[in-house]
C-alpha cells in the first residue's frame, strides 16, 4: 500500500484535471443511488449532485475523495453507455462554467452605463435628438 502511494505522488497530472467531475447526457429518470453504483467503482465519493431544474437535467456533478479516483472514473467513463444514452464526463472547470454568466453580466452592466451617460450609437443619439 505504501509503495502505491509514493509511485502516485510521483505522478504528475496535467492542469485541468480535478476531484470534481462535470457529467452530461445523463437519463432524466437516473437516481442518485444509480449514480453511486456508476461511479463509486472508481473510488470513494464525496458528494454527488444531480440536475434537478430544467436547464440542468440530464447533467450531475460527482465529487471524489482523491483526484486519481476521479481522473480513472473520467478515463473508464467517458463515453460508457447508460439507458442508451452515452455519457460525456468531464473536468469540471469553474472558469469556463460561469463565464457565459460573466458575460451576461457585464453586458447588462454596460447597458446601464450607457443609459446613465447618454452613451449610445450615433443611430440612437439622432433619434434622442430629434425627438
Amino acid at each position: 500500500m505504501a509503495m502505491g502511494m509514493q509511485r502516485r505522488a510521483n505522478v504528475r497530472l496535467p492542469p485541468e484535471v480535478n476531484r470534481v467531475l462535470y457529467v452530461r447526457n445523463l437519463p432524466y429518470k437516473i437516481t442518485a443511488e444509480e449514480m453511486y453504483d456508476i461511479f463509486g467503482k472508481y473510488g470513494a465519493i464525496r458528494q454527488i449532485r444531480v440536475g434537478n431544474t430544467p436547464e440542468t437535467k440530464g447533467t450531475a456533478f460527482v465529487v471524489y475523495e482523491d483526484i486519481f479516483d476521479a481522473k480513472n472514473a473520467c478515463d473508464h467513463l467517458s463515453g460508457f453507455n447508460v439507458c442508451n444514452r452515452y455519457l460525456v464526463v468531464l473536468y469540471y472547470q469553474a472558469t469556463k462554467a460561469f463565464k457565459k454568466v460573466d458575460t451576461d453580466k457585464k453586458l447588462e452592466e454596460i447597458e446601464k452605463m450607457k443609459t446613465k451617460y447618454g452613451l449610445g450609437t450615433p443611430e440612437q443619439q439622432q433619434q434622442t435628438q430629434a425627438s
